[in-house]
């Protein structure tokens, strides 16, 4: 058995509703049944002894581990968080053999971090506001009650009177979370330019930035709970978007207890083989956990040609929404029979239905980022946008003026195509076979006479992930291919480690020594890439890092 973590969960998780601490061991399933019942054992004795006595427990077995935990107050995580580690050392010790920590010594120090991070007024505050229905939010740093134009928020340890607040000044704004694999941020980018094409003052958290309308707060990536947390405290903000990631979810859990929408986009292989996501339903079971926030109030929307999400649908009990590049779709023909809403092509038009009516939203070679309805991902991304923003109360005409307005300009680095001296470039973040496969797919649909793929990969993924990539690019028709070092993406791996994968899967799919260039970095490919090209050629250049730089140097080439 092997310590992996234990940390915080400030929000909805895998685990539970509520916040709480949790425990990664990598295991064997054996070794997990064993661990599990000692570990409960240990803790129950220690918060018995600290009058805890109200505290959850969950022990979720994962491939390679489990993952144990129990609720915790919000003021007292780092110290419940101790007593996990504490937990798992004298379990360390019990079944492996050992020295155990001293118990007394061990209730000595718990109870001085319980008193340390105690912060009553914090906890008094939660509770009147849950009484008067009003949302908190709350971190290391902040308290604030209300979303958007109707919050206001406090350092922590500086929180009012709350006999003095008038809780009815204190209201949500409409709020939606977007995850899954592929195409959050596309996602995110077109309904933020939907509802701001509506009149109103949008918040966005996502994997780039912080953002209120043009205004960027912060560029990063805030694709977790703190940019969900940042967005939601803006004061000019009447309409909420938080793209969530699976890193967050795993790690910390939902940023809110409630939103209005949540869309999944889809479930594909990514990320897999990091703990809580080794398999493709680990990862749709980490998505899944935004779901939490909408069961009770708000819709769920979900991409009816993704199978696991369809067969996964059946464990939500809110209401349905499904989206699906296909009108005769079994799933959303079943669902729109019994009266429900769903948003579909239907040859090149995009219709809204709900139950027997249809209204049509716009043809997709009228959304410029589909190019000319070519691009079938950004079809599928417009159509969750549009789904996700009427369950949010745009209107129709608002989501038809929206999705007709924008331009690649507004969507940079997805997808994004250069015309340069007679040759094209495509520049799209496509990091996964689906993505990339569905990149190439609409590639092929462009008439070119030769076609090259500059790319890297990151060096947290499987080799397995990492050649299957290299396979479906090559089979795609490639006649050159320009592997990037992706320094920053090393993670682990030494320089040139991940070449090798990729060199050695071209070379086996038939690719000859001199097809395949290895550059230290992504501008180097594309200018060697420009330098290859010839008019009536196609560059697919996949921008992961210094992506910015890139679309400078294109635009300067136009």
């Amino acid at each position: 058995m092997e310590f992996l973590d234990a940390r915080r969960l400030t929000g909805p998780s895998l685990l539970f509703d509520v916040p709480g601490t949790i425990l990664d061991v990598a295991c064997s399933a054996g070794e997990a049944a064993r661990l599990a019942p000692v570990w409960e054992k240990h803790v129950r004795r220690m918060l018995g002894e600290i009058g805890w006595q109200d505290c959850e427990f969950a022990a979720l077995e994962l491939t390679g581990g489990i993952s144990l935990g129990f609720t915790a107050p919000i003021d007292a995580l780092y110290a419940a968080s101790e007593i996990n580690e504490w937990a798992w050392a004298v379990c360390s010790a019990e079944l492996d053999g050992g020295e155990a920590p001293d118990f007394d010594e061990a209730i000595a120090a718990t109870r001085a971090a319980i008193a340390e991070e105690a912060n009553p007024e914090l906890m008094r505050l939660c509770t009147l506001a849950a009484e008067n229905g009003v949302t908190l939010l709350w971190d290391d740093d902040d308290v604030s009650l209300g979303y958007g134009r109707y919050s206001q928020t406090w350092p922590v340890r500086e929180l009012p009177d709350p006999d003095s607040l008038d809780w009815n000044a204190f209201r949500d704004v409409p709020s939606g979370l977007v995850t899954g694999t592929n195409g959050k941020t596309t996602t995110v980018r077109i309904a933020a330019h939907i509802m701001r094409t509506a009149g109103h003052n949008v918040g966005l958290s996502s994997t780039d930035y912080i953002a209120v309308n043009d205004r960027i707060v912060d560029r990063d990536d805030w694709s977790g709970p703190g940019g969900a947390r940042n967005v939601l405290r803006e004061q000019d903000v009447d309409i909420a978007i938080l793209e969530t990631a699976r890193g967050g979810l795993l790690r910390r859990g939902l940023g809110v207890d409630k939103a209005d929408a949540a869309l999944i986009t889809n479930i594909a292989k990514d990320h897999l083989g990091d703990f809580g996501s080794r398999n493709l339903d680990e990862l749709l079971d980490c998505k899944w956990i935004v779901t939490r926030a909408v069961t009770n109030s708000g819709k769920l929307i979900l991409n009816a040609d993704d199978s696991r999400l369809v067969a996964k649908s059946n464990e939500f009990g809110g209401e349905l929404v499904w989206f699906s590049l296909d009108v005769a779709n079994e799933t959303v023909l079943a669902h729109t029979g019994q009266g429900g809403i769903a948003v579909v092509l239907d040859g090149e038009d995009l219709l809204f239905v709900n139950g027997s009516s249809r209204e049509l939203i716009c043809r997709d070679r009228d959304i410029p980022i589909t190019l000319g309805g070519a691009a079938r991902h950004n079809v599928a991304n417009a159509l969750g946008a549009a789904a996700f923003c009427a369950a949010l109360g745009i209107s129709i005409s608002d989501i038809r003026a929206g999705l007709t307005s924008m331009s690649q300009d507004d969507n940079p680095g997805r997808c994004n195509v250069y015309e340069i001296n007679g040759f094209t470039v495509l520049v799209d973040f496509a990091h996964n076979p689906e993505a990339l496969q569905a990149l190439l797919d609409m590639a092929n649909r462009i008439v070119t006479n030769r076609k090259a793929l500059c790319f890297g990969q990151a060096g947290d993924r499987p080799d397995d992930l990492i050649r299957e990539l290299a396979r479906s690019a090559w089979e795609s028709g490639l006649d050159h291919v320009f592997v990037s070092e992706l320094a920053k993406y090393h993670r682990g791996r030494e320089a040139g480690a991940v070449y090798g994968v990729i060199r050695d899967e071209l070379i086996a799919c038939g690719a000859e020594e001199d097809q395949i260039e290895h550059h230290t970095e992504e501008i180097e490919s594309l200018d060697s890439a420009m330098q290859w090209a010839e008019p009536g050629d196609l560059i697919v250049m996949l921008a992961l890092e210094r992506s910015q730089e890139l679309y400078d140097k294109l635009k300067t080439s136009i």
